[in-house]
């Protein structure tokens, strides 16, 4: 099984931070990278997200003005230098030029240097890759074996809403909610990109023939996908499978984090993204959900995200969840599924 940096690619508010504590709980082995990627697409000189392009001081504060893309994947690189296999989880949408625009190479990641040390934020004055849809050259994903998690809509981005409003603004900097943030587009076209070329697939965690070709070689890494659904409620199940697909040993214990040494390590590992990870940080395990989420229908969640969020919000939180609910369900065919027991 691969060794390579495993990359766990998802989407915002997908439960990935409480499964990222998971593997936190594997520091013998495995050294956690906590949503690197965010630095240089939001606040950096190549930066891709407009979020804070007309707020320099924001970009300022956060302290990384100056990262790019090339920083990033140093610093990755440094982290796996003591023998620990990097564990990486992060935004999918972070590599992704939003709203469907065309992919180029990160200048800082060419070979090239035009335009490195500028501040010139997307689009750059470089080539992008046939196919590819982010700005990380061919060679430099093929670096990296990748998993990914999803969850449905109805949940994520309500919960994405929230952290863009009062109270929570305030902690998390983000001062409005943007639809172009929700993450499932780009995870799909990577997804895609990468079963395409054959880094992933076609075979899926846990079977032996797969059901997608691809246009590349077929790597010999099955595609490791999980539904945070699935998870919450089977928790061990999913995990265990998890590692198997990635390589990962998996041990019962890493479930609970209790201890006082796992929760100092998470809140110094959380500081960076203050305010939405609060949640994973009052936890001390991941315990499965004694009942299954009883489906709503689209008029019972209309009407408790008006409650929560006015009318307005709940327009957006609707019309946002139902752009995006088809990416959902395209990946949601490639999840891991545990046997039925008997």
């Amino acid at each position: 099984m691969s060794q390579k940096p495993l990359f766990v690619a998802t989407h915002p508010r997908a439960c990935s931070t409480a499964f990222e504590r998971v593997f936190m709980t594997r520091r013998e082995t495995l050294q956690t990278v906590h949503e690197p990627f965010g630095d240089a697409y939001y606040f950096g000189p190549e930066r891709l997200h407009p979020r804070y392009e007309n707020d320099p001081e924001a970009r300022k504060a956060s302290g990384h003005s100056d990262t790019t893309f090339k920083d990033v994947f140093d610093a990755i690189a440094k982290a796996g230098a003591e023998g620990k296999r990097p564990f990486i989880k992060d935004m999918a949408q972070y590599w992704i030029p939003p709203n469907n625009q065309p992919a180029q190479i990160a200048p800082s990641l060419a070979s090239y240097k035009r335009g490195v040390g500028t501040d010139t934020p997307y689009p750059f004055n470089t080539q992008g890759e046939e196919g590819n849809p982010t700005v990380v050259p061919k060679d430099l994903l093929a670096k990296f074996q990748f998993a990914f998690l999803i969850r449905h809509p109805k949940y994520s981005v309500p919960s994405y809403y929230r952290c863009t409003i009062p109270p929570l603004d305030k902690l998390t900097g983000f001062y409005n909610f943007r639809p172009d943030e929700a993450g499932y587009s780009e995870l799909r076209r990577l997804f895609d990109y990468l079963r395409s070329v054959g880094q992933v697939g076609p075979n899926l965690a846990g079977e032996t023939h797969g059901q997608a070709a691809t246009d590349g070689e077929a790597s010999g890494v099955p595609i490791t996908l999980i539904d945070a659904d699935d998870l919450l409620d089977n928790p061990s199940g999913i995990i265990e499978a998890f590692c198997k697909g990635t390589g990962v040993k998996y041990e019962p214990d890493m479930l609970k984090w209790g201890d006082e040494k796992h929760q100092t390590y998470a809140k110094e590992v959380f500081a960076k993204w203050p305010g939405f990870h609060e949640d994973a940080l009052d936890s001390d395990e991941l315990r499965a959900r004694t009942h299954k989420k009883e489906p709503k229908s689209d008029e019972q969640l209309f009407a408790e995200w008006t409650e929560k969020y006015g009318e307005e919000g709940a327009k957006v939180i609707r019309d946002t969840v139902a752009a995006n609910v088809a990416d959902y369900e395209y990946l949601k065919q490639f999840a891991i599924k545990l046997p039925v027991a008997n």
